[in-house]
């Protein structure tokens, strides 16, 4: 039985990408775009904790460092475990997470997400993420370490 873009979830392991294609077509180029947004936001985001740091007359500046480690981090946990389970270039992309049971990630299943893709990332200068090119849901190793899948938006 395929599934198609409904707002269904699944039960138990995450779908067959070959029985349900329409989950996970284009997933593999639009997961690259959506972080491009994300950096322009994020980017915006530490650029207003610039504009603090200036207007605290830079008593705030001992903390810009820590800042700028949790602003990207907190910004994808806190919009994926959130309730459309996406961050904003995720949504405009038309992709979201799921566990892989089906659910959505709560806060902490996205925050290790997230925490686990900036560390791959930094260790391996972005070769970790060439694993999405191996296997047919298109999962990074963050997405394996966390336990989730990302497949397009499924319609309400």
């Amino acid at each position: 039985m395929s599934q198609s873009l409904t707002s269904d979830p699944w039960t138990g392991a995450a779908p067959d990408p070959l029985a349900n294609p329409a989950l996970f077509d284009g997933v593999l180029w639009r997961r690259p775009l959506a972080y491009l947004v994300d950096l322009i936001i994020i980017g915006l985001l530490c650029g207003a904790w610039l504009w603090m740091v200036l207007l605290s007359f830079g008593l705030l500046w001992a903390l810009t460092s820590l800042a700028f480690l949790l602003i990207p981090i907190l910004y994808h946990a806190w919009l994926v475990g959130g309730p459309r389970s996406a961050t904003l270039g995720m949504r405009l992309c038309g992709l979201e997470v799921w566990s892989w049971e089906g659910e959505h990630p709560d806060f902490w299943q996205a925050l290790l997400m997230a925490v686990l893709f900036y560390v791959t990332v930094v260790c391996t200068s972005l070769l970790i993420l060439l694993v999405v090119l191996i296997n047919d849901r298109h999962r990074t190793v963050h997405d394996y370490l966390s336990g989730v899948v990302v497949t397009r938006r499924l319609a309400a």
